[in-house]
C-alpha cells in the first residue's frame, strides 16, 4: 500500500466514523458507504480515480460541460 492509499483509508475511516456518530451512516450500510467515501477521497488526493472508474462513467454521463469542470478543478 503506497502512500496515498494509507493517507486516503485514513480519511475515509475518519470520515465513515464521524457520519455513523452523526446517525448519517449505520453499521448495516458501512461497506458500500466507505467504498464510495474511499473512492473520492483517493480522487481528491490523487487527481485519479480509484477502482472501476465508475467516476468517469458518471461523469460522461452529466454530460461534456461537467466533465470540462472537472478538468478544470482538477
Amino acid at each position: 500500500m503506497d502512500k496515498y492509499q494509507k493517507q486516503a483509508l485514513q480519511v475515509a475511516k475518519e470520515v465513515v466514523i464521524k457520519f455513523i456518530e452523526v446517525g448519517r451512516i449505520s453499521p448495516s450500510n458501512f461497506g458500500q458507504n466507505f467504498d464510495v467515501i474511499y473512492k473520492d477521497v483517493m480522487r481528491t488526493i490523487t487527481g485519479v480515480t480509484a477502482g472501476d472508474g465508475s467516476r468517469e462513467a458518471e461523469l460522461a454521463e452529466g454530460g461534456e460541460d461537467e466533465a470540462e469542470s472537472a478538468e478544470q478543478d482538477g
